[in-house]
């Protein structure tokens, strides 16, 4: 071990200097320091989860916030994602609420979006299911592919709105062809009640690829109850998603 004082003497070790950023990534860092409001956003979410730069919220925070204070729509929404999970500062639901109304304000349907989930599940507020579907229904107007799902659930079940599973069909479709693997999964649902299962596998096979945990145990649970019918490749898909996360199957 070094003596003290070869420590204080000794000449300072050489770090090796950070890699290079991806041309991709270097040219979003270029127009956000120069100003661009979209890049902003963009090297803020860089900040947040990348494997280029070291996580750093509180700076993605000041970035969003550089956006957000511009006007920008896009950068009031991670604002409020930030003060929503706690992400590079102290959790505050309220101020959460706050950038999500002013992200839909600016015309940011993410912002719609996440202000419409909060109001729904009366996160750090009353629970108000009218307005979550008017928000919800505005965001799907606008082609928001999981407002859309949202929306067509309201119709489904008929929360607050007059219950038209014709209708919730149309949007889920919609919401399916967007993109959106909750939207395909319950227009492969409704498909499957009406008889018609292969264009129900088909939509499922899309889904299987980007669901969460929640849709591919009930996907499963679908799969099962065709018996002999189901889709042994899909189910397998299924398990080895579900593998892949831990769970049991």
């Amino acid at each position: 071990m070094k003596s003290a004082f070869k420590r204080a003497f000794a000449r300072p070790e050489k770090r090796a200097a950070p890699a290079p950023l991806p041309a991709h990534i270097e040219a979003i860092r270029q127009k956000a320091l120069k100003g661009h409001h979209l890049e902003i956003v963009q090297w803020g979410q860089v900040l947040l989860e990348s494997i280029y730069v070291p996580k750093d919220p509180a700076a993605a925070l000041e970035w969003f916030t550089s956006a957000a204070n511009a006007g920008f729509g896009p950068g009031y929404n991670m604002r409020g994602r930030c003060y929503q999970f706690g992400w590079g500062c102290t959790q505050n639901l309220t101020e959460a609420a706050r950038c999500y109304a002013a992200a839909a304000h600016a015309g940011d349907e993410w912002g719609r979006y996440n202000l419409g989930i909060m109001v729904m599940r009366g996160i750090g507020q009353p629970r108000n299911l009218a307005k979550a579907c008017a928000l919800f229904q505005e965001a799907a107007h606008k082609g928001h592919a999981k407002s859309i799902n949202l929306y067509a659930r309201f119709l489904e079940e008929g929360w607050i709105v007059a219950q038209d599973r014709a209708a919730a069909a149309k949007w889920y479709k919609l919401s399916a062809e967007s993109g959106d693997y909750r939207g395909q999964h319950n227009y492969a649902t409704l498909l499957l009640e009406n008889g018609q299962q292969d264009e129900a596998l088909a939509w499922w096979h899309k889904a299987v690829v980007d669901a969460t945990s929640d849709i591919l145990l009930a996907m499963r649970q679908k799969l099962l109850l065709l018996g002999d019918r189901r889709d042994h490749a899909l189910e397998k898909l299924v398990c080895m998603r579900l593998t892949d996360m831990n769970i049991e199957v």
